[in-house]
């Protein structure tokens, strides 16, 4: 899955080099903020990211999204597929002006999909991310840009959408998972991911890469993830490393990192070290996602104690992150560290057409029929799986 950071932030960090503060300000109001959009900070930078995930954390929890916020969200895609990070006036044709980039078409796919209804859409955003695959096998943020984890494991998140092998989505020999053990680094290292190499060809440890290039390696996407039974255990070298043993490292080094304080940790230059929230979250997904929720408990349970500040000053894609931890983590969202996520997430846009946050894997629309059948004399209960949504 890896819920990373939002498009605007991993722009800033491609160009400037620099991470955010663990806890930002808000950014300013926008002073006309679409209909139908979460949050109500400038969607400039982040608008479709922020929508996409908050789409994805509501079908995680069992709701029914607005159909204005849906609608959003599928108006913002340019005709050749791909979307941008907000496209002010969606009555006019995308230009060569408008910049798209890969993850905001890589979690509008992934969203789109999980709502459902939209297969067409889903479809033409993942045949644009097809046509702009590196040579490397991977994905830059923005098309041709050099490959980095963040990037190529949100697109295999969308890639899944297409019920096709992901290795078998290859330019030339390569394919993404080619990309993502290209760019892991030995256990002498870390056994971590970087999110690209520098100049000079040098990959560094980085966390926030290491926790999305863990989901992606283990074929799971944000829809999808789900606590695995792998052990995380110390990092080993194979000579032939496959994806798995790549995601088994880089877990083993997400694991020590949070060890010591139950959290990662962020350092801005000339500030001193702060914990990093939303880096956290993507964490304990990964760790989850390879080792099961007992592998996730200890940093699960640090951001159930402090996290609630930064979601409230971050909105959206911040309680999104937040649920997706949760569900891979096996907590409720509905009563994180005694916050409903749910409806802190809700509160922040058009209200979902239903929301179930009980433990129950009973499909609401499923009940209603029930009830109905049974006013009919018919006299059942349907009681079932509530079955993802396909394009």
């Amino acid at each position: 899955m890896n819920v990373r950071r939002s498009a605007a932030v991993l722009a800033a960090t491609v160009v400037i080099g620099t991470a955010t503060p663990a806890v930002a300000a808000a950014p300013s109001p926008s002073p006309s903020l679409p209909s139908g959009l979460y949050g109500s900070s400038d969607p400039t930078y982040d608008g479709v990211w922020r929508q996409s995930l908050t789409l994805i954390a509501l079908y995680r929890v069992h709701a029914e999204p607005a159909a204005a916020a849906v609608d959003w969200l599928a108006g913002q895609q340019c005709e050749s597929g791909a979307f941008p990070a907000f496209r002010a006036n969606p009555a006019k044709a995308c230009d060569a002006k408008l910049m798209v980039d890969t993850n905001s078409t890589a979690a509008a796919a992934q969203a789109l999909s999980a709502v459902g209804g939209h297969g067409s859409a889903v479809t033409k955003a993942v045949t644009w991310l097809k046509s702009v695959q590196n040579k490397d096998g991977g994905w830059g943020y923005t098309p041709g840009g050099a490959s980095d984890a963040n990037s190529t494991s949100v697109v295999i998140g969308a890639l899944m959408t297409q019920h096709t092998p992901v290795s078998t989505i290859r330019n030339g020999a390569k394919s993404p998972y080619d990309a993502l053990l290209k760019l892991s680094l030995p256990c002498a290292d870390g056994g971590a991911f970087a999110y690209q190499p520098d100049k000079k060809g040098k990959l560094t440890a980085n966390a926030d890469a290491t926790a999305a290039a863990v989901v992606g390696a283990l074929d799971q996407s944000m829809v999808s993830v789900k606590a695995g039974d792998k052990k995380n255990a110390a990092c080993t070298d194979a000579a032939r490393p496959t994806p798995g043993d790549a995601a088994a490292n880089g877990s083993a080094y997400l694991a020590k990192a949070v060890a010591k304080d139950g959290h990662l940790t962020s350092a801005l230059p000339g500030s001193e070290n702060q914990p990093d929230y939303g880096n956290t979250a993507d964490a304990v997904v990964a760790l989850a996602a390879q080792g099961g929720t007992a592998a996730a408990s200890g940093p699960l349970r640090w951001l159930e104690r402090n996290s609630a500040k930064w979601a409230e000053q971050n909105g959206p894609a911040a309680y999104a992150q937040l649920i997706l931890a949760a569900e891979a983590g096996g907590a409720d969202p509905s009563d994180f560290g005694g916050t409903d996520l749910v409806k802190q997430l809700t509160a922040t846009g058009p209200a979902p057409v239903t929301a179930s946050q009980d433990d129950s894997d009973t499909s609401v629309w499923w009940m209603v029929a029930a009830g109905l059948a049974a006013g009919a004399g018919v006299g059942f209960l349907l009681s079932s799986r509530n079955k993802r949504k396909q394009p």
